[in-house]
């Protein structure tokens, strides 16, 4: 806290409403950039450049910038603030059967919102995208079980298809209650509502949208 702030404004901007835990290192679109180039390489049949500059992009910095988020529970950046008359969480046989969405709402769903997480803007890849990539350069993309085995750059920017009222609190898997985020807002807010971590409901302001 700053001492040369007036301590109750200081609380105020603290827990204002916030449209992500944490805005993005420039070092993210670095490595989405590298991924870019990494693409056009493969394409171009340069597999030796291709997986030079997807290792390249498995920057230790953008590793730390996701583990901050969704590790060790940070009360700066989490600020956890339970609400009164927020959904309990439901037991499992009352949630909704489907956890996940289907292939056709995933296109519904990338059709609308684009390939950019819709908290903090960063851009996306999609999993099957990174599981085919393995396939060609396994020893540069390592995707492990463990966090700190995979790749930083596939798992920062690791497309989700979130429930914006948690599954577990009873939110439905349909497109009204669906949106795409990164890893690091998804696992970061685990099963608390957006008012209770302090997130803006994106339904209450302009859609951010990419191509």
């Amino acid at each position: 806290m700053n001492k040369n702030v007036d301590p109750a404004a200081q609380d105020t901007a603290f827990w204002a409403e916030r449209r992500c835990f944490r805005e993005p290192i420039q070092e993210i679109f670095d490595a989405a950039g590298l991924l870019d180039q990494a693409v056009d390489a493969h394409l171009e049949r340069d597999h030796s450049k291709a997986g030079r500059l997807i290792a390249e992009a498995n920057m230790q910095e953008v590793w730390d910038w996701t583990e901050s988020i969704w590790g060790k529970y940070n009360h700066e950046i989490h600020r956890a603030c339970p609400k009164n008359g927020t959904p309990l969480k439901v037991r499992k046989g009352n949630r909704d059967k489907r956890a996940k969405p289907n292939k056709k709402q995933e296109r519904e769903l990338i059709d609308r919102d684009g390939r950019h997480c819709q908290f903090c803007g960063i851009p996306l890849i999609h999993a099957e995208i990174r599981k085919a990539m393995r396939k060609d350069y396994s020893a540069e993309l390592p995707w492990g079980n463990a966090n700190h085995t995979q790749h930083a750059a596939f798992q920062r920017m690791w497309m989700q298809f979130e429930h914006i009222l948690p599954h577990s609190r009873g939110g439905p898997t349909d497109l009204d209650n669906l949106i795409i985020t990164c890893s690091a807002c998804n696992y970061g807010r685990n099963d608390a509502t957006l008012e209770e971590v302090g997130l803006i409901d994106l339904r209450t302001r302009a859609e951010t949208k990419s191509a």
